[in-house]
C-alpha cells in the first residue's frame, strides 16, 4: 500500500468524539488493509474492512497468543507484563478453551436471564439514590459505573466495598499514559487481591465464580487470579463506558430515545449503540502464523495485525442500505446484529449476554424514569477518556 502508516493509538476528534479516531477512518478510505506504526516503534498491518476484520478474528492462521514475539502491542513495555500472566483472551486453543470453558456456564443466556430481576433492582436502586432530592448528577459516578460494578461483584463474589480499589487499578491498567512501572504495579496488586480472595473462598465457598474457580484442582492460583482480573476489569469497565456514551449520544435525540420505550425495540437498539460506539476502538491484535493473502495484501507468517472493529462496524456495504440513516449516524431501528463490537470467532466476548442485559435494562429504565434527562453542561465541555484503551467518559453532568 502506498498510503502512509497510521500512528496507533490515534486521538479522537474533539468535534466528533463518538466516531473512530479520524486517522482510522482515513485509513479505511484507502483500502481494507494498510500499515500502522505502534507507539513502541514497531509496525504492523492494520485491517479496517468488515470482511477482513471478520476473517482475522475467526481464522486459526491468526494467533491471539500474546507470548508470540511478533504479537503487536499498542504501547511499549506491555508485552512482558501480559506475557507473564496471560488470560484466556491472550491464548490460543487448547489453552484458551480449557480456561474459558471453566467460566462459560456463568455467562450463558439462560443464566443471565435469571439475573435480570437482580440487574433491574440494582438499576432502580442506583436511580433512586441518584435522584433523591436532587435534579442534577454526574451520571458516570452515580449510575454508569456503579451498576455494572455491582453486577460483576455479585457474580464474581468480590466485596462491593472494595470497588474504589479495583476501579482505580483498572483505570491504571487501561490508561495509555500509565508508565510500564505503574501498569506492572497495578497488575500485581490486582492479581494479589484476587489471589487472597480466592484463598478465602477456598476456605468458605459461596455461590459465586471465584469460589467455583478456587475449588478446582486443575487450576493454579495464578490462573484463578488471572481469570478473576480479566472478568473483573472487563466486566465493569466496558459496560460502564457504554452506558455513559450511549446516554450522551442519545440525550439530544428524542426520536431515537422514543424507541427505547418499546420493549420489543430495546434489544435491537442496544446492538446499534454497540455498533456505532465500538468502544475498543484501537482494535484487537493478532499475529499471522502462516502466510495469508487478505484484502489484496500478503500478510506473512510472523507479522502482527490489528483488526479495527470501529471502522469495520461502520462499513456501508454491511450496515447501510436504502431508507436507513448513514452508518455514521445512530439509528436505533437499524438491523445492527452483524456488528463485531464483542469481537468475533472463538475469542469473542464471553460476557456479551450479561453486557446486553445490563445495557437493555439500564438505558430503557434511565430514559423511562427521567423523561426530561438533558446535559447539564454544553456538549463541547463533555470530558472523554481519550487516553484509555477502552473509550469512555470521565464524567457526564446531567439534569432532569
Amino acid at each position: 500500500p502506498t498510503a502512509p502508516a497510521v500512528p496507533m493509538p490515534s486521538p479522537h476528534s474533539a468535534g466528533c468524539p463518538f466516531g473512530p479516531p479520524p486517522a482510522y477512518t482515513e485509513a479505511a478510505a484507502t483500502g481494507p488493509i494498510t500499515r500502522a506504526d505502534l507507539a513502541g516503534g514497531e509496525s504492523c498491518w492494520l485491517a479496517t474492512g468488515y470482511a477482513e476484520v471478520r476473517t482475522i478474528l475467526s481464522d486459526r492462521r491468526f494467533s491471539a497468543d500474546a507470548r508470540h514475539p511478533a504479537f503487536p502491542f499498542l504501547l511499549p513495555g506491555r508485552r512482558e507484563i501480559v506475557a507473564a500472566n496471560p488470560t484466556f483472551l491472550r491464548l490460543d486453543d487448547p489453552e484458551h478453551a480449557r480456561l474459558r470453558r471453566m467460566v462459560t456456564g456463568d455467562f450463558l443466556v439462560k443464566k443471565v436471564a435469571a439475573l435480570r430481576p437482580d440487574i433491574q433492582r440494582i438499576v432502580d436502586e442506583a436511580l433512586d439514590t441518584m435522584t433523591e432530592g436532587r435534579t442534577t448528577a454526574d451520571l458516570v459516578a452515580e449510575f454508569a459505573l456503579p451498576v455494572p460494578s455491582l453486577v460483576i461483584c455479585l457474580l464474581l463474589g468480590v466485596p462491593y466495598e472494595d470497588r474504589a480499589r479495583f476501579q482505580g487499578l483498572s483505570r491504571t491498567l487501561l490508561n495509555n499514559a500509565s508508565t510500564v512501572e505503574e501498569v506492572g504495579a497495578a497488575s500485581d496488586e490486582l492479581r494479589d487481591y484476587l489471589t487472597e480472595l480466592a484463598a478465602l473462598k477456598r476456605e468458605r465457598p459461596e455461590d459465586d465464580i471465584i469460589s467455583r474457580l478456587a475449588a478446582r484442582d486443575d487450576l493454579t492460583a495464578r490462573e484463578v487470579a488471572a481469570t478473576g482480573v480479566l472478568l473483573l476489569v472487563a466486566g465493569h469497565e466496558t459496560t460502564a463506558n457504554m452506558i455513559a456514551l450511549s446516554t450522551a449520544l442519545l440525550v439530544d435525540q428524542p426520536e431515537q430515545v422514543a424507541k427505547l420505550a418499546d420493549p420489543e425495540l430495546v434489544p435491537g437498539a442496544v446492538e446499534e449503540l454497540m455498533r456505532i460506539l465500538s468502544i475498543v476502538d484501537n482494535g484487537l491484535p493478532r499475529v499471522a502464523t502462516e502466510d495469508v493473502e487478505l484484502g489484496g495484501v500478503l500478510i506473512r507468517a510472523g507479522e502482527g495485525v490489528i483488526a479495527l472493529i470501529s471502522t469495520a462496524n461502520r462499513d456501508e456495504a454491511v450496515f447501510g442500505g436504502p431508507g436507513q440513516r448513514p452508518v455514521d449516524e445512530v439509528d436505533l431501528g437499524r438491523d445492527a446484529r452483524r456488528h463485531m463490537a464483542f469481537g468475533f470467532g472463538v475469542h469473542q466476548c464471553l460476557g456479551q449476554p450479561l453486557a446486553r442485559a445490563e445495557l437493555q435494562i439500564a438505558l430503557a429504565t434511565l430514559f423511562r424514569r427521567l423523561p426530561g434527562l438533558r446535559l447539564a453542561v454544553p456538549r463541547e465541555e463533555l470530558a472523554f477518556r481519550t487516553e484509555s484503551l477502552i473509550f469512555g467518559m470521565r464524567s457526564l453532568p446531567v439534569a432532569w
